[in-house]
């Protein structure tokens, strides 16, 4: 068992670590906002719908959109001719294709409703893709209090999700269009299983960003009656990679302070009680997004460390198993890693005798180029970061202006120019509803700090009238001046009252 880990350590993890509540699952990947977006259409409502069959569902729509041009004929209840649709795929709502994707053919486009992620929005067009989606609903379980309170947060997520008579009517037309060229599957609420959940006195204790994640989630979908559906799913965009990213990074931290908390019970200290545990495990502060600085440095370092701290919970979890204790799951909870840190100390002995600590030295001097997010999971990881968070680099230079929903941009027009922490304006606008969302009376730029530190981006709020933050949301008429305000700016509702929630609650 633990010999076969240490031949294929990415591959052989222990059941302990794989089915944890805080194991990284789905293993992130490339993904742009509007793949997760598209992956979580499939994964709620378009049962058969997979990231697999979308390639080959788009090259499907092709032939049919030629075959009826090339007969004159359209399919039954379509309002537009065949040429007049590819039209509208591919032009009124391409989505840009990076750099690398210019000369290749394959349609993508905006997921402004369910129906297009049948064919567009797949992370890869060959392989097996990962599906973004799932990451999300992960995000509505750990960040809820209760599994009731999870399953009407997605419930309420499916409902303004789905097009109805109150959507704008350029919505309801382009729904009811491409479901009569691309009739199946049919949009309906998928439930599925139901996802781990935090601790009860983990989720009272800890900072960490899914539980930010939901209220906002709340917050925003509160708000679709208040805009058109394509500004409401750029706001959603915004939410979710901005949300989803910090989740994987936060992660990555956990994963590191378990690992920490392991090696130091194997040379007899670590947590005794589930207390120490959850300061062990949980840290204070989150940090990982310094507002106006590079970021991407300091997050494939807590990539790195999440590598080696993976290989090192695997490793004890196999050299419990190999003496014939099986190890209690110590990635899901306080108390669940208080009590495997005390079966590695009832079993120090015989655990050290078969040269753990050695061994996990050696599988990191084998997979260095892995630890160095070269290759492998750490690679995928970095890429997902990159794209997730970044102001999406267009193959076409008139759509430059396309994403408005970054958290990354480019500090120069120089194709080495670093990645520096930068909020679009849709991004802006989000965050600030979000932030007053659920709150009476007026509220500095203070609040927006606090709320942005809790997905870990840092900033002094006292810096914000001076930097382009500041400059956002003067020009984008967020904030009022008021020598009475801290800092001198209040915040202003971007969407007029902010709506009562409709789900979790802080």
């Amino acid at each position: 068992m633990l010999k076969q880990f240490l031949d294929a350590p990415w591959t052989n993890s222990h059941g302990a670590y794989s089915n944890a509540a805080l194991a990284m699952s789905p293993a992130p990947e490339y993904a742009s906002s509007e793949v997760i977006l598209s992956s979580l259409y499939r994964v709620i409502g378009l049962e058969g719908a997979t990231e697999r069959t979308v390639p080959q569902r788009g090259r499907e729509l092709d032939r049919t959109i030629r075959r009826a041009r090339e007969k004159s004929r359209k399919p039954e209840g379509t309002a537009l001719d065949p040429d007049a649709f590819a039209t509208l795929l591919n032009s009124v709502l391409e989505s840009p294709k990076l750099p690398n994707q210019s000369t290749k053919r394959f349609l993508q486009v905006t997921p402004l409703v369910p129906q297009v992620a049948v064919f567009s929005g797949s992370a890869r067009l060959a392989g097996n893709p990962w599906t973004a989606g799932l990451l999300v609903k992960r995000m509505v379980w750990l960040g809820s209090g209760s599994a009731a309170a999870a399953q009407a947060t997605w419930e309420a997520l499916f409902e303004a999700l789905s097009v109805t008579e109150n959507d704008d009517v350029f919505a309801r037309f382009l729904q009811s269009e491409v479901e009569a060229w691309v009739p199946d599957p049919k949009w309906q609420f998928l439930p599925g299983r139901e996802e781990p959940q935090m601790a009860r006195e983990d989720a009272h204790a800890a900072v960490f960003p899914a539980r930010q994640f939901v209220h906002d989630l709340n917050a925003v979908i509160a708000a679709k009656p208040m805009m058109t559906r394509r500004q409401w799913t750029s706001l959603l965009e915004s939410i979710v990679r901005l949300g989803s990213v910090a989740h994987v990074v936060w992660l990555c931290e956990v994963h590191a302070r378990v690992w920490h908390a392991l090696s130091a019970t194997l040379e007899g200290g670590g947590p005794r009680d589930a207390d120490s545990a959850r300061m062990a495990m949980f840290p204070d502060r989150f940090t990982c997004l310094p507002y106006g600085n590079k970021a991407l440095p300091s997050i494939r370092d807590s990539v790195s460390r999440f590598l080696s701290a993976r290989l090192g919970i695997n490793a004890t979890l196999w050299a419990l198993e190999s003496i014939g204790v099986s190890p209690v799951d110590g990635l899901s909870s306080a108390a669940g890693l208080a009590a495997l840190c005390d079966q590695i100390d009832s079993n120090r002995v015989r655990i050290k005798a078969l040269a753990v600590g050695e061994s996990v030295s050696t599988l990191s001097d084998r997979e260095t180029r892995t630890l160095l997010c070269r290759k492998g999971i750490g690679s995928n990881i970095n890429e997902f970061v990159r794209h997730g968070l970044g102001q999406r680099q267009t193959a076409n230079p008139t759509l430059r202006g396309y994403d408005q929903g970054y958290v990354l941009k480019k500090a120069g027009n120089n194709a080495n120019s670093p990645w520096i922490v930068s909020l679009g304006p849709v991004a802006v606008l989000a965050l600030v509803h979000c932030a007053l969302s659920g709150v009476g009376g007026p509220r500095s730029v203070h609040r927006l700090a606090q709320h942005l530190a809790q997905y870990g981006v840092s900033m002094a709020h006292r810096d914000i009238p001076q930097n382009d933050l500041g400059h956002q949301l003067r020009m984008l008429g967020l904030v009022l001046d008021s020598p009475d305000a801290e800092s001198g700016m209040l915040l202003v509702p971007p969407f007029g009252a902010v709506p009562k929630l409709t789900g979790n609650r802080r």
